[in-house]
């Protein structure tokens, strides 16, 4: 994969739309949904001449411009032109094509796990500051579900996004994983800025009384006696008085209050039903569940995400509100990232990215014993219509030599991209 550190600096006043750019700034510091893209606009480039930037980096190869239009950079020279050409003259066209998808795939892959880390560290910074800046950290976490709300925004549909393993402390991974999952199944519903940006911050912070609990309480575990139950719950009412101390506002403070209400009322601590419970609170607390599912605080009993979608339609149907639960089922595809699964030639792959338009056409990574893992394409089985999916595994299930290629995480992390940001290209057959 090229070094886009190597591509040539060019000032922002002689940018032009149809350059393809990369920002060397943190992905909270600009608005855009990828720290990488093609300028497409005018109004792209007045927002990148508002971010005082004086310099960025462009690939020329990766951009649409006339030849005459293209600036030269200060280094170039006829020798290193006509190598260039003389390079281009010798290059496999086959080789070539699945060079550049690999670097795309991985390049994608690799910017949503920095804008996964940074979230992380932002987040674990804001809890810190708790106990003893709690309005800081109010407005530290009302930034960071505006950061994630701005990268949303985007036209069209966005892919979720399994991450590798190791993303993260747990505490963090699950309120990050909450508050993606729950933000993009509240833009599916079609909520507004002011709504997903509420339901970001309790989702965040949906825990947070946690902070005051005694790490053995923190977990709720099935050797609990009654007495140990009720001192886990407790981080309800300590998140609530957290947050208030914090100043956070009324809705997110919401979700602090109902994540662990039911619509058939079995919640707690205030046994609500759908009917009072919040919207933001209802997606919350379908999300929440989930998350815990694939992954609790006992390894050995993570249920994959299949299994997880499977057991909440099945025995949840009650506890949720039907509708969200279906949309959010449509949403995460029949075959979330995350699972195992075999196609329907007999092959077997991981499910690595969903797009919520096609929930049984997402993309995977196949094993395919020719294919060395590292330059393992993934499979758009949306453009493959002669492909599909056969059946969902538990990774035990998995012959060895497909469990030690496709290696099916231990911990499910997720994030998200444009659906467009990554290339996808069918493996020869």
């Amino acid at each position: 994969m090229k070094d886009k550190s190597a591509d040539p600096l060019i000032d922002v006043s002689q940018l032009k739309v149809g350059m393809f750019i990369h920002l060397d700034l943190g992905w909270m510091s600009h608005p855009f949904p990828l720290s990488s893209f093609k300028l497409s606009s005018e109004e792209q480039l007045l927002i990148l001449r508002r971010l005082g930037l004086k310099q960025v980096r462009w690939s020329p190869g990766r951009s649409d411009l006339p030849l005459e239009a293209a600036p030269m950079p200060a280094t170039a020279t006829a020798a290193s032109a006509a190598a260039a050409a003389a390079a281009a003259a010798q290059s496999d066209p086959e080789k070539d094509q699945h060079r550049l998808a690999l670097a795309q795939q991985r390049e994608a892959l690799l910017l949503c796990e920095r804008q996964y880390a940074e979230a992380t560290s932002a987040l674990r910074d804001l809890m810190d500051l708790v106990p003893r800046e709690p309005v800081n950290a109010r407005d530290r976490s009302a930034a960071l579900s505006r950061a994630l709300l701005d990268k949303m925004l985007v036209e069209g549909d966005i892919n979720i996004r399994l991450l590798n393993e190791g993303a993260g402390d747990r505490a963090s991974a699950h309120a990050l994983n909450v508050a993606i999952i729950s933000m993009l199944l509240g833009r599916a519903f079609g909520l507004g800025n002011e709504e997903l940006a509420d339901l970001g911050q309790g989702a965040l912070l949906h825990d947070v009384g946690k902070l005051e609990l005694t790490p053995r309480f923190r977990h709720r575990d099935e050797s609990f006696t009654g007495a140990e139950v009720q001192a886990y719950q407790q981080h309800v009412a300590k998140g609530v008085a957290l947050a208030q101390k914090m100043g956070v506002g009324a809705a997110p403070l919401l979700v602090i209050a109902q994540h662990h209400e039911h619509a058939d009322g079995s919640g707690f601590p205030q046994h609500l039903n759908a009917d009072r419970m919040s919207i933001l609170a209802r997606i919350v607390a379908l999300v929440n569940r989930f998350d815990g599912l694939c992954n609790p605080l006992i390894a050995a009993k993570a249920m994959t995400p299949h299994e997880a979608l499977s057991l909440m339609f099945a025995q949840g149907r009650s506890r949720f509100d039907a509708t969200m639960l279906n949309a959010f089922i449509r949403m995460m595809g029949v075959y979330p990232p995350g699972s195992a699964v075999q196609l329907t030639d007999d092959r077997y792959a991981l499910v690595v990215a969903v797009n919520s338009s096609r929930p049984l056409k997402p993309k995977v990574m196949v094993h395919d014993a020719r294919v060395p893992r590292d330059e393992a394409l993934l499979l758009n089985l949306e453009e493959l219509p002669d492909l599909g999916i056969r059946r969902s595994l538990k990774p035990q299930q998995l012959p060895r030599a497909s469990m030690d290629y496709l290696s099916p995480r231990g911990r499910i992390a997720y994030f998200f991209e444009p659906a467009n940001a990554s290339q996808s290209r069918e493996l020869a057959a």
